[in-house]
């Protein structure tokens, strides 16, 4: 399997554990919400369902509207498919959620990850997080010294096309710093007592959103060291 297929599998499963859906609705999903699917058609998406029904990490059922139900008939088509998560697929999408290597915060499969943030644990986005961090440092780093070679042999375009790339990474280490900050933030605000993880700590935190850049987290109580 291609990392791209991948991706496509592990984001086809994040949004059908919000809700069961149609390919059309799906397709939808993928292009407005994750960007790095706007190209994809349907010659992609459909066979990647076919295989996670084969192995049994969805199944297929009728459309149950009444819209479905009307226009069948009328149209000689049969009623749209929809796409629903099994045990087995939710367990299999969770196992994917966990993972923290490489896979997980390359140029390909950030961005998809980084979608589903919401139903990732807070330690696995920390990893994730500062993986990609670490990789975009010795990205700039290597750019840094190529440039320092080379500056004299180009010209000027050439000289602000380098120059630019730079930037675009220099920025992304700069947003990755400050989440990174966030979510060390919102871990010491809601850090467990005696030992015990809260629900909400697994995920995004009390309120589903991630914390915000520059909120301070309380002090400790004794009962947060209490161990």
């Amino acid at each position: 399997m291609s990392r791209r297929s991948g991706i496509l599998e592990f984001a086809v499963l994040g949004l059908l554990r919000e809700s069961p859906m149609h390919g059309y609705e799906l397709r939808k999903r993928l292009n407005t919400s994750l960007g790095v699917f706007r190209a994809f058609s349907y010659g992609t998406l459909y066979p990647c369902l076919k295989t996670l029904v084969a192995n049994g990490w969805l199944i297929e059922e009728p459309g149950n509207t009444t819209e479905d139900a009307l226009a069948a008939p009328l149209t000689g088509r049969r009623a749209k498919i929809v796409y629903r998560l099994t045990a087995d697929g939710k367990e299999h999408f969770e196992q994917l959620l966990s993972q923290t290597g490489p896979d997980a915060y390359e140029d390909e499969t950030f961005a998809a990850r980084f979608a589903f943030f919401g139903q990732t644990s807070r330690d696995v986005r920390m990893r994730v997080l500062e993986g990609r961090r670490s990789r975009l440092e010795e990205r700039l780093e290597k750019m840094r010294a190529s440039l320092a070679r080379t500056r004299e042999r180009l010209d000027d375009y050439t000289l602000e096309l380098q120059r630019h790339g730079m930037e675009s990474v220099e920025r992304e280490v700069r947003w990755l710093n400050e989440l990174i900050e966030s979510e060390r933030a919102g871990r010491d605000r809601q850090g467990p007592a005696s030992g015990a993880t809260p629900r909400q700590d697994t995920t995004t935190g009390a309120s589903g959103d991630l914390p915000r850049p520059g909120d301070s987290p309380r002090p400790d109580s004794p009962d947060d060291t209490a161990t």
